[in-house]
């Protein structure tokens, strides 16, 4: 064999050698690192959740948050479909958003039902509990469906009365910055606490309306201003509330919590 053949042949195992440490350290890494992302996924949901339901205060280390989430939130399942907790999945471990995928646990939604644009729509649900002496305080939902660019995630965390908002935002979300982005605004969220999800009937009355709120419609109480030059964030918006607070999402849930029969 020539010289010229022998380093051809040496230079391509050396390569070939180097790229399989690069994987094999590539792939331990990932796998070492897997547990320390899930906490920290975790982490950043808990404060997210405790941050949304006025809990807390900004920049607290990770230790606080975790004491402070596991002092004063329970975590509950509940069956969409029965509108009712159940014992059918373990809350500490359960993943709805895995879930979702699972034709097992989950269902594909029609165009009709599918107004948030989640396609899928998991059967079993977590959802996280304030009591005080008690009773129950602040009842926090999951809620998630597509704006513009991307499907946004987050919570709406409401009163006792199962009616008074006491937070909304999003934990994630791809949306457009300074226009659909803008949901992350602390002074479009300021808009929300207080506002109240359904009329006097029980009818669902949450509204994103264009063009500002007129302080003097008695619609006003159920109504926050949409993004500005983000229409169809805010559209989006507007649809999975409707969609989570409807007969598809928590509406059966929260009638039978009013009526202490969940």
């Amino acid at each position: 064999m020539s010289s010229q053949k022998e380093s051809t042949v040496r230079t391509l195992t050396v390569a070939v050698l180097v790229c399989l440490v690069c994987s094999v350290f590539v792939a331990g890494a990932a796998v070492a690192l897997k547990p320390t992302q899930l906490d920290n996924r975790l982490l950043d949901k808990q404060r997210s959740i405790l941050s949304i339901a006025g809990l807390g205060r900004p920049g607290m280390p990770a230790r606080e948050v975790k004491e402070l989430f596991n002092s004063r939130i329970t975590t509950k399942v509940v069956d969409l479909e029965t509108g009712k907790f159940t014992d059918a999945q373990d809350p500490k471990t359960f993943d709805p958003l895995k879930a979702a995928k699972d034709p097992k646990l989950s269902k594909v939604l029609s165009g009709e039902e599918d107004i948030a644009s989640i396609k899928r729509q998991e059967r079993y649900t977590t959802v996280y509990l304030v009591e005080k002496d008690g009773q129950l305080d602040t009842l926090i939902l999951p809620v998630r469906g597509y704006g513009l660019w991307s499907t946004l995630y987050g919570f709406l965390a409401i009163k006792g009365d199962l009616n008074t908002v006491i937070g909304m935002g999003f934990y994630q979300h791809g949306e457009t910055p300074g226009l659909g982005g803008e949901v992350d605004n602390p002074k479009w969220r300021g808009q929300w606490p207080g506002k109240t999800l359904f009329a006097e009937d029980g009818t669902l009355a949450v509204d994103i309306v264009k063009g500002g709120v007129d302080p003097q419609s008695p619609k006003a109480v159920h109504q926050v201003d949409a993004l500005a030059g983000a229409t169809l964030t805010s559209k989006g918006v507007n649809n999975l509330l409707h969609f989570w607070l409807g007969e598809n999402g928590f509406g059966p849930f929260i009638a039978n919590l009013r009526a202490g029969e969940a």
